[in-house]
């Protein structure tokens, strides 16, 4: 019988893709070493914890406020240990806040759980070797969400005592930004009442004066469409805000957070980009207004 020899990479896809829980299957062959870890730190007054991933004898560094997705209605920060780790290899400062999730709260409660975060950030950071100077907010599908909104909408930060300022950057991997009309009853029921569905939107809230916006997104996500980066990208473009995107053409919904983790970075550049975007907004050298779409190679 011939033998096929699939690699770590390999054997890592099978099981991911197999796996009741992804996340599980990423943090299990994610280091524990390399970083500093201080978990279960308490945010907000809502009884909410988060947990900071910093690089050894950090000081200064860039700080990443990691939203997880969802749906707004599932997941625990624990499960994004492969994010923690993998920026904090890359020198950023990395913080993943817990959140209240759906059915116990709905619109806008989550976002101002989001804003609590930053403020915590921006308040404490620089005891775990981060810049308050420096905080980009990143988020994964509904995370996504939370993160553009933090940045699109000003009204967010001053209810957590802050300021939009605060806020160096945005990155967004397959938010959803742009998804009228509701159709789900739950999604209906969260966002609800429905007069108040447009002001949900992040596409509603462009003003041009948006901290820059980096939106990646994969081709083949059937989870939430690629037309919701590709309308928040015009839209901003057009506002004349600063804004990027980068279009993986053959990457999901679930392979587009899976490549950040660090044994999955040689498949695509999605890490790269996220480095590279967060450090050049955190060095003072913000980019200018996008004119054209960037499309990453390679991917899988």
């Amino acid at each position: 019988m011939r033998r096929i020899f699939l690699g770590v990479a390999g054997w890592l896809a099978l099981a991911w893709l197999a796996a009741c829980s992804g996340q599980q299957v990423l943090n299990a062959v994610t280091p524990d070493s390399g970083y500093a870890l201080a978990s279960n730190v308490a945010f907000g007054g809502n009884g909410l914890k988060l947990d900071v991933y910093a690089p050894e004898g950090a000081s200064g560094a860039p700080v990443v406020v990691f939203f997880f997705g969802g749906r707004w209605q599932e997941g625990r920060k624990e499960d994004y240990k492969f994010v923690g780790q993998a920026l904090a290899a890359r020198g950023m400062v990395v913080v993943i806040p817990g959140q209240r999730l759906y059915p116990q709260v709905r619109y806008p409660d989550f976002l101002y759980d989001a804003a609590d975060a930053v403020a915590w950030a921006h308040a404490n950071i620089a005891g775990y070797g981060g810049s308050a100077d420096k905080i980009v907010v990143m988020g994964h599908s509904s995370g996504a969400y939370n993160a553009a909104m933090l940045a699109l909408d000003p009204e967010f930060m001053k209810r957590a005592g802050g300021d939009r300022a605060w806020l160096r950057g945005m990155i967004g991997l397959a938010g959803p930004y742009d998804f009228l009309p509701l159709t789900d009853p739950d999604l209906r029921d969260l966002f609800g009442p429905p007069e108040d569905y447009e002001k949900t939107q992040p596409v509603q809230h462009v003003d041009g004066r948006n901290p820059p916006l980096l939106l990646m997104h994969g081709q083949k996500d059937e989870t939430v469409a690629v037309s919701n980066t590709n309308n928040l990208f015009e839209r901003v473009r057009r506002a004349g805000g600063t804004v990027d995107k980068v279009l993986y053409p053959k990457l999901d919904h679930r392979w587009l957070i899976a490549d950040v983790a660090t044994r999955f970075q040689g498949n695509a550049d999605v890490v790269n980009h996220i480095e590279m975007f967060a450090k050049q907004v955190t060095s003072g050298n913000a980019q200018e207004p996008a004119s054209s779409i960037q499309t990453s190679a390679p991917d899988q």
